[in-house]
């Protein structure tokens, strides 16, 4: 060997298998399910295949879930994966994530019960233009009944919810354990409505899935839809989760099925079927639209129309849409019974609504030493929040204790109530007692005014010794401005 030249020895060759699949997919192919079955039988010629999708039935999902053992048994030489890096779900958690493998050709050894499978992944096309890439799962046993009971339980095992909920995105239904664990902190006792409103929507959800055989009995159709609508930031999507959640929490869990768009490579059309068809067969279940009027839109109405009301049947599903803008939605939707029979109004709160929502934050910060939050304070601020939405409140009360966390750290800066920007409120931008950006407020002597005259009409004199009162005043000052703008511009 002669300096910078390298010799190699031949290595074994490949199995029939591997050669074949990296043949087949170095030049133009059609199906390559077609030819790994035809590799399989050389290499195994005393064995039974069966080709499964591996949508729909993931024996790795299966195995890793602890009903199964899965190894691998072929050389690095005859593989093909992709190395990934997983992000961290939470870079709070600490964690920095970690690698994993991607198989676009693997062989393996499933032991199940006693028996053992040899389970081939490939990767390839099916010779259609709707899937052009699909990966299946070749499982090789001694006898077909040993392969058709291990694809049944596991099959079973992967159509059912494991502390998931079904979502559909991008064309195809999910599970997502995400916005599982996001529902289980959504409860009713933390939605702020009108008490009568708030009983009618729980009970009329409940009610159904109680009523199937009053259903049956009366001899009508065992479906329901309801719309819940109204301006944004008042409930319809915390009463959406919370009526979720208390669904799971039922003797006989309901699941939820929530739709994020109907956006997919194969249309619209073919979404809302693939939506209907997993409805019909987890029914009884809830399913979610949320925006109902950006998923519904003038080009698939007449096609979800007849999936909602058409000949086939929605025994057991409750369709609940949440929409900020009902006059978008067709009248075929909004007004037609029997398809969506009930509607929420989710208005802006009233005084009342408001004060409740206070008394929820004076609760929340209960353990907290540093702050005093006296009772007469959540009437205070409901009564200067008028046309408020429960996100404009909200946000009143965020900033206010971020503002007061800031300032016990020993920043100076906030924001100014003369040109609404970040600096130090004490002397001004230049250092002056007077701000140079004062000219900006177009508003400005129209809140100053109304701000004035509550507080000397209205306020209880004893508030100002309250830093959280002293710092929501002027939140609320701060969004009523943009809630002018906002309107002047409408």
């Amino acid at each position: 060997m002669t300096a910078g030249t390298l010799t190699t020895r031949p290595g074994p060759p490949r199995n029939e298998t591997a050669s074949r699949y990296f043949e087949h997919s170095s030049a133009p192919r059609i199906n390559t399910d077609a030819v790994i079955v035809e590799a399989l039988r050389a290499d195994y010629p005393e064995l039974h295949i069966t080709v499964v999708p591996q949508q729909g039935n993931d024996l790795f999902a299966y195995a890793s879930a602890g009903h199964a053992s899965l190894a691998a048994i072929d050389k690095e030489k005859d593989r093909l994966t992709w190395k990934i890096f997983l992000p961290p779900a939470n870079r709070l958690s600490g964690q920095r994530g970690a690698l994993a493998d991607s198989v676009k050709l693997g062989k393996y050894l499933l032991d199940w019960q006693g028996k053992e499978y040899v389970v081939c992944v490939a990767n390839g096309r099916d010779g259609t233009n709707a899937y052009p890439n699909v990966t299946n799962q070749y499982i090789l046993s001694a006898s077909v009944e040993a392969t058709n009971k291990l694809l049944f339980e596991s099959g079973a095992w992967n159509s059912e919810l494991h502390n998931e909920i079904f979502v559909f995105d991008g064309g195809f239904w999910q599970k997502s354990a995400e916005l599982w664990e996001s529902v289980q902190k959504s409860n009713w006792e933390d939605v702020i409505l009108d008490e009568g409103m708030k009983k009618a929507i729980i009970s009329d959800v409940e009610n159904f899935f109680d009523s199937r055989e009053t259903y049956e009995r009366l001899k009508v159709s065992w479906k329901r839809g309801i719309i819940y609508y109204g301006p944004p930031g008042n409930g319809k999507t915390i009463s959406i989760k919370a009526m979720m959640n208390s669904l799971y929490k039922r003797k006989i869990p309901v699941p939820t099925l929530y739709v994020k768009t109907l956006a997919s490579f194969a249309g619209p059309e073919y979404s809302i079927n693939q939506i209907f068809t997993l409805a019909r067969r987890t029914a009884p279940c809830y399913l979610v639209f949320e925006d109902l009027d950006s998923i519904v839109d003038d080009r698939v109405r007449s096609y979800f129309l007849n999936a909602v009301d058409g000949i086939q049947k929605n025994d057991g599903i409750l369709m609940v849409g949440s929409t900020n803008h009902l006059d978008r939605l067709d009248p075929g939707i909004a007004k037609r019974p029997s398809r969506f029979d009930r509607k929420y109004l989710f208005p802006n709160p009233d005084a009342g609504e408001r004060e409740k929502y206070m008394k929820y934050w004076q609760r929340k910060l209960a353990d907290n030493r540093d702050l005093e939050f006296p009772d007469k304070l959540c009437p205070a601020v409901a009564g200067i929040t008028g046309g408020f939405s429960f996100a404009y409140l909200q946000e009143a009360v965020v900033a206010s204790l971020l503002a007061i966390a800031r300032d016990a750290d020993g920043f100076s800066e906030s924001v100014c109530l003369e040109c609404l920007e970040v600096h130090d409120v004490r002397g001004g931008k230049s250092g002056s007692a007077r701000c140079e950006g004062e000219g900006k407020r177009v508003f400005r002597g129209l809140y100053d005014w109304v701000c004035v005259v509550r507080r000397l009409e209205g306020e209880d004199p004893d508030l100002e010794g309250y830093v959280l009162w002293r710092e929501i005043r002027k939140q609320v000052r701060i969004l009523k401005e943009e809630l002018g703008e906002e309107k002047g511009g409408r």
